[in-house]
């Protein structure tokens, strides 16, 4: 839109990042303004009468009644397209990495830059040629982006019609890649550039089932606690629990394809710690920097809060984008809670009725409906359409959402919590004193919990066993927490030796399986293969330790079994000769059992 066609109107409210304005009588609800002098991106959140009023995304101080407000004619829109791969953008998808350059420590107010680069060249490939019938979702072309990356030029959701004319090579994100007739009378062309409004999702054909695990190289979540790819996960946890440690071991370790990290309202610090450790860490599949896959949303904060809603939506639009070329998607959240608080800011400052803790009414739909935009779905293009020259195969992809939960003084039954509870699949609730323990993940196994049921997965491409195997490893994990508070009260020689084994069993399973590290290597990652027999070896000994007190053999002697330490030292296994490994373990514990039965009988005798 040219500036003459701009609708403009004056301030007359101002508190705080919320403004009132005045002789916008036409504007549309949620269309990007232009606010003041300095002309600071602001939104159109409520519509009156005569009264228009802004949630301003930049810093407000200093501004003035009766300055200029100016209409985009347009919402918030994300620029997607080559070149978000490896970037860091704020809130609003600006490239802060550029913005530094050219300002230095501290960005202006009211600073503009394209999001994406505007002269770069792409080498841009096509997989159609003249007179194919293409439809919105269609790829018609690739781009190499990064090393671990093709981009595929999508034909954008609305389009359909025949493919007239269609280019090749160098060309920058200004250019058109293709046109497209949809009648002899209208052609359109296909931008290399798709801009999309971020609170609207992008269109898909169907939803899919949750078919497979999304692995994460964690034990505690591969084996217990799985989240499917396309569903969605919270992790509440207070302070110091770990949520951002987790979270950036997820970017690095997860089975996905792409990775786009918000970091939501997070101190300074933690995001600086991010954007330093990503460019050095390298994928585990093939082995280039992590950046190359991975797509940065810095919001901190110190950073307007109005600021922390769009960098949300920014996020989520941006996964949306890579789903719908057939990518798997894991998009971090760091924090929902900072959102929410956000929410509860502007909120007042509206004076809008206050519900629970002063959050608005509105929280809970707010955040059903972000989670909602997670999924597993199929491409857009329709292939049943007669006379359709499908020039791919069909597709699919994921969107894997996992948002951390900061509840206050580590209370779960803070209001976001519990709003999150209720419409995600997968719950890891953090526990401050397995963080106090140096225990990481600091994954409380008996609060936790995961709505979806994998089994299947798990016996077709694991073993058979498995699901009973877990069920019966977390029903040891469950009596452990009963016996622990029978010790408590009556003292640990009330208990018999065979539940006294039981907590010996606990114990191997929490120190030796579900405690990992976060920094060697070797144990940061654990394919499910090797965390399966690991839990079996455990499992094994539980069950041949609980045999041979029924047969006589003394505690004591299982408590200083020599294969104790064997099981001790699984996780330092390299994973190539783990699971061969293991197995021998298996049968050195059948041996050292056999062991005691022959020495109880010469004893016996």
């Amino acid at each position: 839109m040219v500036m003459n066609e701009m609708k403009s109107g004056v301030i007359n409210r101002i508190a705080g990042p919320v403004v009132g304005a005045t002789g916008l009588e036409q504007v549309r609800l949620h269309d990007m303004v232009w606010v003041g002098n300095e002309r600071l991106v602001g939104e159109v959140i409520r519509l009156n009468v005569n009264q228009v009023t802004i949630q301003v995304y930049e810093e407000t101080s200093g501004l003035r009644l009766g300055e200029p407000i100016i209409d985009t004619g347009r919402p918030l829109v994300a620029q997607l397209g080559p070149g978000l791969m490896g970037q860091i953008f704020d809130g609003l998808q600006r490239p802060l990495t550029i913005l530094a350059e050219k300002e230095g420590g501290f960005l202006s107010r009211g600073i503009r830059e394209p999001s994406l680069p505007t002269e770069k060249l792409w080498n841009f490939t096509p997989c159609v040629k003249i007179g194919d019938l293409v439809e919105g979702g269609m790829i018609i072309g690739t781009i190499p982006e990064t090393m671990s990356i093709e981009h595929r030029v999508m034909v954008p959701p609305g389009i359909k019609g025949k493919i007239v004319e269609i280019k090749s090579g160098e060309l920058t994100i200004k250019d058109a890649v293709a046109m497209v007739e949809i009648s002899p009378e209208n052609r359109v062309e296909i931008p290399l550039v798709q801009n999309w409004p971020v609170r609207q999702p992008r269109p898909y054909h169907r939803r899919l089932d949750f078919t497979e695990p999304l692995v994460t190289g964690k034990r505690v979540v591969d084996l217990f606690f799985p989240i499917p790819k396309g569903s969605s996960a919270i992790i509440p946890g207070g302070f110091g629990t770990g949520k951002t440690v987790i979270q950036q071991s997820l970017a690095r370790w997860s089975d996905v394809d792409i990775v786009v990290y918000v970091g939501c309202g997070e101190r300074g610090n933690e995001m600086a710690e991010v954007l330093n450790e990503l460019p050095k860490l390298e994928d585990r599949a093939s082995g280039v920097p992590l950046i190359n896959r991975t797509v940065l949303i810095a919001n901190t904060s110190n950073m307007p809060v109005a600021a922390r809603e769009a960098s949300i939506y920014m996020g989520i639009t941006i996964a949306e984008f890579y789903r719908d070329m057939g990518y798997d998607v894991l998009m971090l959240a760091d924090s929902t809670s900072r959102w929410g608080e956000a929410l509860r800011e502007v909120s007042s400052r509206l004076e809008e009725i206050p519900g629970e803790e002063g959050y608005p009414a509105y929280r809970a739909s707010r955040l059903a409906e972000f989670s909602e935009r997670a999924g597993h779905v199929s491409w857009l293009g329709n292939q049943d359409e007669v006379g359709l020259r499908v020039a791919e195969s069909a597709r699919d992809g994921s969107i894997s959402l996992v948002g951390a939960v900061s509840p206050p003084g580590g209370d779960f039954s803070d209001p976001i919590t519990q709003s999150s509870m209720r419409i995600t699949g997968v719950f890891w609730a953090l526990d401050y004193e397995l963080s106090r323990r140096r225990h990481f993940p600091a994954i409380n196994w008996t609060k936790s919990f995961s709505l979806v049921d994998l089994s299947t997965w798990y016996s077709e491409n694991i073993a058979d066993e498995f699901p009973q195997l877990m069920r019966s490893a977390l029903s040891i994990l469950g009596r452990e927490h009963e016996l622990q508070q029978v010790v408590q009260l009556i003292g640990q020689d009330a208990l018999s030796d065979l539940e006294r084994q039981i907590l010996l069993s606990a114990k191997l399973l929490r120190e030796d399986l579900l405690q990992q590290s976060g920094i060697q290597a070797v144990d940061a990652f654990c394919p499910i293969e090797k965390s399966y027999w690991m839990m079996k070896a455990i499992m094994h000994f539980h069950e041949a330790a609980q045999t041979a007190l029924k047969n006589g053999v003394n505690l004591s002697e299982i408590e200083n079994a020599a294969v104790l330490q064997k099981i001790a030292r699984m996780k330092e296994l390299p994973l190539e000769i783990a699971i061969d490994r293991i197995r021998f373990l298996v049968n050195e514990i059948d041996n050292e059992f056999l062991r005691f039965e022959e020495m109880r009988e010469k004893t016996n005798a």
